[in-house]
């Protein structure tokens, strides 16, 4: 169950994850992600600029178009 899974943790942390996900559900497609988690594109840089100075990875923007490639190889 969702909620259990949340309960203990810090809003921050649940918001990270969230985005995270989010970002490489999305191949690293930084607008369709700031879409889905109804946030500004500016508010999701500032998020993953924020993450990456704590030195979590990110996936990097473009990440679909090398899946895609990949695809159609």
């Amino acid at each position: 169950q969702v909620t259990r899974a949340l309960v203990g943790r810090t809003v921050a942390d649940v918001e990270r994850d969230l985005i995270l996900e989010t970002l490489k559900h999305c191949l690293g497609n930084r607008t369709h992600a700031a879409n889905i988690l109804g946030i500004s594109i500016r508010t999701l840089r500032n998020k993953l600029n924020e993450y990456s100075d704590g030195g979590l990875p990110i996936t990097p923007a473009g990440a679909g178009d090398m899946h895609r490639a990949a695809a159609t190889a």
